[in-house]
């Protein structure tokens, strides 16, 4: 069925939505291939979900940020990462003229016949394909516990996470078994009393290995080809301590204990009955892929996943949505890092191109 698109509606050939280091480097590639396009962000300024990071997060913490497309990153310092990184975006924004509108919030994605129709409150966007580059940031996620509702106590994700100093004199409990839940202690115990609790035992190594991070992204990948949603990969290779976060280590802060049965109002109680007062729950329980706005879009298999293509041996490169190859996900499952997120940028890009190029055939 093919659309009926007013004279007056522009159409372009591709929109990216967000502009974090997979939408930047979808949207350099885009340009390099001469296809119209624009970026739209929900965020008020460059920087993607670094702007919102905490202000104790300094460049000589954060695991590596790769480069961009002909845009080399800022190396490790002191400095606050929610200002370098996002400065970083911004002129690398103006350096190479991308076309990003903003701030532009998407409610949704629907069909018009052969076409896409981008909706963000009483605007809309009509372009032929997609390059979905959402991340996850704006869907933490925190499990459910049966009294979390009575605690009188203060809960706090990781987007709320403001810095040690919070936290004096109060007694600190931690849910998570990942990277931010290690580095919260390292930074939170030498000023007060933690409780460290998780899921399963942490799986500790002494450096990275790059067989294991490929096995961690080959497994991901795995999960998204069979449309399962995409999972955490810390099980796979494991979690170390820097430095900065020995002190924490000879207090103790990593002596983890199990996940608790229930909450309440001034603490935790686990099934055997033990009992632990605390005045905060720090939830470092991750987040969701941020892709509601693709429901009317139908791409979630009955595994609760969007099922991608797998083109060729990187499997950071699987972009294309198995339901519809005019959608592209990038930072989604296997490119979800800097790393990955700017090969699928590019993977993205050249999948719209060859999309185009068939239509019009």
């Amino acid at each position: 069925m093919r659309s009926r698109v007013a004279g007056s509606v522009k159409v372009y050939e591709a929109i990216v939505i967000g502009a974090g280091q997979a939408g930047l480097s979808a949207s350099y590639h885009l340009q390099r291939l001469g296809i119209n396009h624009v970026v739209l962000d929900a965020n008020p300024a460059p920087g993607g979900a670094w702007q919102h990071r905490w202000d104790s997060l300094s460049m000589d913490d954060v695991h590596g940020v790769a480069d961009l497309p002909d845009g080399p990153a800022p190396g490790k310092s002191s400095d606050r990462a929610n200002t370098v990184l996002p400065t970083w975006f911004g002129d690398y924004e103006r350096e190479h003229d991308l076309p990003v509108v903003r701030p532009v919030r998407v409610d949704a994605v629907t069909n018009d016949g052969e076409l896409l129709v981008v909706h963000a409150g009483n605007r809309t966007w009509t372009t032929r394909t997609i390059i979905n580059a959402t991340g996850t940031w704006s869907r933490p996620f925190v499990p459910f516990y049966p009294g979390a509702s009575t605690f009188q106590g203060e809960q706090l994700h990781t987007v709320d996470y403001p810095g040690p100093e919070h936290f004096h004199g109060k007694r600190v409990l931690v849910v998570g078994g990942g990277a931010s839940a290690v580095q919260f202690l390292g930074e939170i115990a030498p000023v007060t009393d933690t409780v460290w609790v998780t899921r399963r035992p942490p799986v500790w190594r002494d450096g990275f290995d790059s067989e294991l991070g490929r096995k961690a992204i080959s497994l991901v990948e795995e999960r998204v080809r069979r449309g399962l949603p995409p999972a955490s990969v810390v099980s796979v290779t494991g979690l170390a301590l820097r430095p900065q976060e020995r002190l924490a280590e000879s207090l103790g802060a990593y002596e983890r204990r199990p996940m608790f049965a229930r909450i309440e109002p001034d603490g935790v109680r686990w099934a055997s009955g033990e009992f632990e007062k605390v005045d905060v729950i720090l939830w470092a329980t991750g987040f969701r892929p941020a892709v509601d706005h693709l429901a009317p879009l139908g791409l979630r298999g009955s595994e609760g996943g969007i099922a991608l293509r797998t083109t060729g041996h990187d499997v950071q490169t699987a972009v294309t949505a198995a339901q519809d190859p005019r959608i592209q996900l990038v930072g989604y499952g296997p490119s979800a890092s800097t790393i990955g997120g700017n090969r699928a940028g590019r993977a993205a890009a050249t999948a719209v191109a060859r999309f185009l190029e068939a239509q019009a055939a």
